[in-house]
């Protein structure tokens, strides 16, 4: 079973759900907000993909924080934040195989129909 890591109301993970069912491959939405994330979860990923791929820039979450929070962000300042604002995650973040991918991108995909 592939996890698929994210929010409810995001239309990414909502197409990624989507594209699951088509596929065939058996997935189950986790809101991180809702269900909560975990340091050690948290930890694991960014070992796999690196904390920079899975801070989210762009979104509003990131936008409303102070300039301060912003400014000069390394790892353990990302990790923090991650860890106080889960929609600051890039997503979706799936669990798939033992391994993550995160993103929905066509390599994402690829990925997914191989796992």
């Amino acid at each position: 079973m592939i996890v698929v890591n994210g929010l409810r109301n995001c239309d990414t993970c909502r197409k990624a759900m989507k594209w699951l069912a088509e596929e065939g491959l058996e997935a189950r939405l986790r809101d991180v907000r809702i269900d909560g994330l975990d340091a050690a979860q948290l930890d694991r990923w960014i070992a796999a993909a690196g904390w920079e791929t899975l801070l989210n820039r762009r979104g509003t979450t990131w936008r409303k924080l102070s300039e301060v929070e912003k400014d000069g962000v390394g790892a353990p300042e990302a990790r923090a934040l991650m860890l106080e604002h889960p929609a600051l995650i890039k997503r979706p973040v799936f669990e798939a195989g033992g391994g993550i991918v995160v993103g929905f991108t066509d390599a994402a995909r690829e990925t997914l129909k191989n796992a």
